[in-house]
């Protein structure tokens, strides 16, 4: 496997820019980690556990900042939790994961892409707990089986929607980001004994830890991330296309 210091680095960027927008940087890390050549199981457990690392600190500074009423957020979460689980749990073949991984990293490349495109309009949909609940399952289960938080589908989703103010939904984002890695990760681990290699993790996991800390602070003020956000779909779209051209056209 690569040098897990030399993907340290890229970690710690990307740590930064995603937390900044309530974000873990999930699809990133699998983007990066699929690029490095780094096992199927190995990546999914590790850019979980950074997932994890990185919204635990904002979902913290989101709370005490007062932009995160967990009340209001358990319709989105309550649904997507169970399901989350699921997903992770499923007994999914290696090639299947793949096939699914590179369609998710496609279609989370074009919604990144286009986050901002959308306009402030009214709200399109009514916000019921019964949208709520199968916005947050939907995506929960979706993002159990491919190894991600969820944020990356949710808030552009949640943007479009108007659901809240924009600080608002990146709170609800980190929130859900949070919740559903957890468990995600017990689904995978109860499937399989845990593949996380700590001896040769840590630095990614200490390098997103330091930048989720910084990128939390940030996000409570006005920070400009379009073409981070752009830069970064570029690079989920070349794992994407990578991902589909060995495990779906190559069939």
């Amino acid at each position: 496997m690569e040098n897990p210091y030399l993907l340290s680095i890229f970690f710690f960027l990307i740590a930064i820019f995603y937390s900044s927008v309530g974000f873990g940087g999930g699809s990133s890390y699998i983007a990066i980690l699929i690029l490095a050549g780094v096992d199927l199981f190995v990546l999914r457990s590790t850019a979980l556990m950074c997932n994890i690392i990185v919204v635990s600190g904002g979902t913290y500074i989101f709370y005490q900042e007062g932009y995160l009423n967990i009340r209001r957020s358990l319709p989105l979460v309550l649904a997507s939790v169970p399901l989350a689980f699921l997903g992770g749990y499923l007994p999914l073949s290696a090639g299947f994961i793949f096939i699914l991984l590179g369609l998710t990293l496609f279609i989370a490349a074009i919604v990144l892409w286009m986050k901002n495109a959308t306009g402030n309009n009214k709200s399109v949909v009514e916000r019921t707990d019964l949208v709520a609940g199968s916005i947050g399952g939907v995506i929960g289960f979706i993002s159990g089986m491919v190894g991600i938080g969820g944020g990356i589908f949710l808030s552009p989703v949640l943007n479009f929607m108007n659901w809240n103010k924009a600080k608002k939904i990146a709170a609800i984002s980190s929130f859900f980001i949070l919740v559903n890695s957890i468990a995600g990760l017990f689904g995978q681990w109860l499937q399989h004994p845990p593949y996380l290699d700590l001896y040769w993790s840590w630095p990614l996991l200490v390098a997103v830890f330091l930048g989720g800390q910084i990128g939390s602070r940030l996000a409570v003020l006005k920070f400009s991330n379009t073409t981070v956000q752009r830069t970064t779909a570029v690079l989920v779209l070349i794992a994407s296309l990578k991902i589909l051209n060995d495990y779906l056209f190559g069939f």
